[in-house]
């Protein structure tokens, strides 16, 4: 994945290797900006071309158990924002069924809570 600088980020000390925060992308709106022209040997603009290849897999937010029955094998599986009761339930039948969550540690979570 390419990386996308700001313009002249070199050139300003706030902007500096140990601001991170401050390195994000920002569109160059200048009138007479090279960058923003697209000029030979600038660094390259933020474009739909750069976009990264598609896994395949869909991602399905969990709310309830329904929507845990309901998801595939290959689903990307995250878990919403519940209460921790049914969270519990959520985990615990998910620990069956041998089905991992991007966003949480079912197991962890559930030894913390005993």
């Amino acid at each position: 994945m390419m990386k996308f600088l700001r313009r002249d980020i070199g050139s300003h000390i706030r902007l500096g290797s140990r601001r991170r925060k401050k390195q994000v992308w920002r569109k160059p709106k200048g009138r007479d900006n090279k960058m923003r022209e697209s000029r030979k040997g600038r660094p390259p603009l933020v474009s739909i071309g750069y976009g990264r290849k598609k896994t395949g897999r869909k991602t399905v937010v969990v709310h309830n158990l329904q929507d845990l029955e309901n998801a595939g094998k290959n689903d990307l599986m995250l878990l919403g924002k519940i209460g921790r009761k049914k969270k519990t339930e959520v985990l615990k039948k998910a620990m069956e069924k041998k089905i991992d969550f991007q966003n949480i540690n079912a197991e962890k979570y559930l030894k913390k809570i005993k």
